[in-house]
This record gives C-alpha cells, sequence and structure tokens, in this order.
C-alpha cells in the first residue's frame, strides 16, 4: 500500500505546513485602484451637509458609505491655485501660483503630480474632464493648463452645453466673461449630449477598459461651474417660489472689512427674483452632476470594482449663493472655503461616518500614498488623513488654512480651527475677522475687535503664515 505519501500529507496540514503552495499564495497582493472625483465649484448645498432644499441623492448614498468630513477646505478659493495645490501636494505659498493662468509644473519643473506619482509606481494614470485647471466654459474640449507628465491617457469631453453656447442667459452682462458671472441654461436635448454626461459615459469606458488595475483614474466634473446648465428635468426639482435667499441680520456688513467683500454692490444690485432664479440654476446643475456622479458609481459596482477602489470625492472650493450680498468665490467666508471632501476606503473602519475634525485638500496626496505605499516627495506640505479614516473622531489638532489676493497683491489669510475662524487682510493692517463657528456659523458678527476675545485673536495670529508683503503681479496671472 502506498499510504506514506499519503501520511506525510496529512502530517504537513495538520502542522499547518504547506505540502504544495497553491496558486492563490504565489499571488503579491492586489494594488488598491484610486477614483479621483472632481466636482467643479460645488459648495456644500448639499443634502449629507444637512441643506434643506438641494436633491442630492447619489452622493447623499455615497456619505453614507465613506467617511464624510465636516469640516473640509481649500486652501484657495479659486480653480487653478487650489487645484495646483492638491495635485503637487504644496501650499499655494509654496507653489506661488494664485491666479488661473500659471501651471505648477511652469514653477516646479520636476515636480510630481498626484496621479504622477501613481503613474511612476506602475498605475494607469488616466483623467477626464477638469482635474488640472482649465476655464469653464470657454476651454471645454482642450486640455487647458493639465499636465501632460501626470497622465497615461487624457479625454476632453464637449457637448452640447458647450455648442448651445450664445444662448446662455447673463444676469451682470457687464461682466462678458461666463465664467466669472451670474449666468445659466436649461440645456437642450438630452443628458448624455451634454458635457458632464459625457465625462460620466467616458469614465465609464476608461473604467471598463481597466478593470484589472491598478488604475488611478480622475474623473472631473465641470457643474456647478457658471454658466450654471441642466436639462429640464432637474430644474423641474425646483419650483422657483420655493428657492429662497439668505435672510441675515440688518447692517452686519457693517462689521466686515470692506476689503473683504468682492461684489459691490451686495447681490450685484439685482432684484431678488433673478437672484433666486440664477440660484434655481445652480441648484439644478447640481442636482445634474450629482445623477452623472450616480451613473459612475453604478458601474464601479457593476464592474465588481468597489472592493479594491478608494474613491475620494471633492469639491475645488466652496461657493457664496447671497451670503452677506457675495456670490461665486474668491472669499474667505465659511461658504466659499469649505470644500465637499468624502472618501470611501475598501472595509474602511470609519466608513458610514462623519469627521468633525478639521482638514485641507493639500492632505489628500499624503493619503493616497499612505493608503496604496507609495513613497511620496518629500515636499508635501499636507498630512495623511488615515488616522481620521480609521476614527472620524480621533485625536486632531491641525487647523486648515485658506488664503486668498486682492488687487496690487494684498493677501488675505484665514485659519480655521473646530470653533473659530480668524482672517488678517494684510497680516491685519487692512482688517482681522474673527467669527465663533458655534455661536454664530454664518459669521454675522465679527469679534476681532472686541477686547473680550483679545487673547483668542493673538494665538490665532501667531498660527497664521507672517505676511510677507504685496504678492508679485506675475503671481497673480
Amino acid at each position: 500500500m502506498k499510504i506514506r505519501p499519503l501520511l506525510a500529507c496529512v502530517a504537513a496540514c495538520c502542522l499547518g505546513l504547506e505540502f504544495t503552495p497553491s496558486a492563490r499564495s504565489q499571488e503579491p497582493p492586489r494594488k488598491p485602484n484610486v477614483l479621483f472625483i472632481a466636482i467643479d465649484d460645488l459648495t456644500c448645498a448639499l443634502g449629507c451637509y444637512g441643506h434643506p432644499e438641494v436633491s442630492s441623492p447619489n452622493l447623499d448614498r455615497f456619505a453614507k458609505e465613506s467617511v464624510r468630513f465636516e469640516r473640509a477646505y481649500c486652501q484657495f478659493p479659486l480653480c487653478n491655485p487650489s487645484r495646483s495645490s492638491l495635485l503637487s501636494g504644496m501650499r499655494p505659498d509654496t507653489t506661488k501660483i494664485f491666479g488661473n493662468g500659471v501651471r505648477v509644473r511652469d514653477h516646479f519643473p520636476n515636480v510630481v503630480t498626484l496621479p504622477q506619482l501613481f503613474k511612476n509606481n506602475g498605475y494607469f494614470s488616466g483623467r477626464v474632464g477638469k482635474m488640472f485647471h482649465y476655464g469653464v466654459p470657454g476651454q471645454i474640449g482642450t486640455s487647458g493648463l493639465d499636465d501632460a507628465p501626470s497622465w497615461n491617457q487624457v479625454v476632453n469631453p464637449s457637448g452640447r452645453d458647450r455648442d448651445d453656447q450664445a444662448d446662455v442667459i447673463n444676469f451682470t452682462p457687464s461682466n462678458k466673461n461666463l465664467g466669472a458671472s451670474l449666468c445659466w441654461m436649461e440645456a437642450k436635448g438630452t443628458d448624455a449630449e451634454q458635457t458632464d454626461g459625457k465625462v460620466a459615459n467616458e469614465t465609464i469606458k476608461m473604467l471598463e477598459a481597466h478593470k484589472d488595475g491598478p488604475f488611478f483614474i480622475g474623473c472631473g466634473f465641470y457643474r456647478p461651474h457658471v454658466p450654471d446648465i441642466a436639462t429640464k428635468p432637474y430644474f423641474d426639482l425646483y419650483p422657483l417660489e420655493s428657492i429662497t435667499l439668505p435672510q441675515e441680520p440688518e447692517g452686519h456688513v457693517a462689521g466686515i472689512p470692506p476689503i473683504a467683500l468682492t461684489v459691490k454692490p451686495a447681490n450685484y444690485g439685482l432684484e431678488s427674483e433673478k437672484l433666486r432664479i440664477f440660484k434655481r440654476a445652480y441648484y439644478a446643475a447640481t442636482s445634474f452632476v450629482d445623477s452623472q456622479f450616480g451613473r459612475v458609481m453604478e458601474a464601479l459596482h457593476r464592474l465588481n470594482l468597489d472592493d479594491n477602489t478608494i474613491v475620494v470625492v471633492w469639491s475645488d472650493h466652496g461657493w457664496c449663493l447671497g451670503e452677506h450680498g457675495q456670490w461665486q468665490k474668491m472669499l474667505l467666508f465659511e461658504e466659499s472655503a469649505h470644500v465637499v471632501l468624502m472618501i470611501r476606503v475598501p472595509h474602511g473602519e470609519g466608513n458610514g461616518q462623519t469627521s468633525p475634525r478639521t482638514v485641507e485638500l493639500v492632505d489628500l496626496y499624503p493619503t493616497l500614498a499612505d493608503f496604496c505605499g507609495l513613497t511620496p516627495p518629500s515636499s508635501l506640505e499636507g498630512k495623511s488623513l488615515r488616522p481620521l479614516l480609521r476614527d472620524p473622531k480621533a485625536r486632531w489638532d491641525t487647523p486648515a488654512l485658506t488664503q486668498v489676493t486682492r488687487g496690487k497683491g494684498i493677501m488675505g489669510r484665514s485659519i480655521r480651527t473646530e470653533k473659530w475662524r480668524y482672517t488678517e487682510w494684510a497680516g491685519g493692517a487692512r482688517g482681522r475677522e474673527l467669527y465663533d463657528q458655534d455661536a454664530d456659523p454664518h459669521e454675522y458678527r465679527n469679534l476681532a475687535g472686541d477686547p473680550k476675545y483679545a487673547t483668542t485673536v493673538a494665538e490665532l495670529s501667531s498660527r497664521l503664515p507672517k505676511d510677507p508683503g504685496p504678492v508679485p503681479k506675475e503671481n497673480m496671472r
């Protein structure tokens, strides 16, 4: 009887030894994929952030599956400086990019960007739509200020909304730049014909082509950046009579340094009906993007990629919708600096929870490098959020810093802790602001000049970078 080999096999198994190595045991662990989703000019007017009017079912559902960061902030409330900071991992004071006309590689020729780090480590790196900056609507369909070394493949969709641009309604016609105006349009045609519908379609195609991974895929939606455009069903979600404007204490802006305000006169001097019509369009565009986001997430699930893909959803900055009579960005109020940020890690311990800690977009680069086991450049200035993705309420003592420029190179700097927002203009020479976010979340009462808060002002001021003087004109391009 040939029993001895069988007994040897049984003995080996009982001892926990490998008798015949399996193919599975020899396979290296799979590298996690990354789906990196940017939504342009999206403020935190979403159901999952507690907004009572906006319909965002797909983003709301994702919030329940991810860690939603309640207090996440951009480094600069303008597209190019914000994206250059996030994608390089360096703060605006380092990149020296304070306008929409300069690429980060113009200042740092050898920079290794976030997607480039993945590309350099054997990942497929692909982009659909807006990831680095390009102007909306004028540069839709082009690569704009994109960074070619970051990607293996790029797709620049352009849809019917771009073709029908002549039909856009501009409520601020003195400003011919549609990308910085209160302008909108109810789009003709189907969702799939619009630029963001095509962004979703092309992202799905890229996921299908590279489902075996590993991949880093950037999906960059264009709305709700102005012109705010959506098809009719999304406008129908918002009867005009349901749209409200902020009801604010009379005269509260008298306590705000004039340099903090960019829209003068308040609300562009427009009558409330036009403001409500525009706000309705912003909401419609938000719901339209939410729908396209939902299609991408459905595809990720259909392709069985949920269990091995880190999904990050972020906005490059917030957007004011009439608060303090202000609209758009380039402001240091909460609505402009506060961003949407949600991260879902496969089987993550913190998924489904909300983190109340103050975090920054510059933290995303070190976070993804950390999770994927990649060695990032030593130049990164953010902090890995991995501890908060395990325990969203873990101890965290890092505040968020946001800055913005004004004419003649004046810099405003703001620090946000869980309780306070403190802002200095030109190092305090042009004004200071202090708001108690617990008692005054809409920032109606500037406490900076109140002697009772002198110690708080001094402490927060000491944590801001010192003002070096006017920003050179070439850095504001």
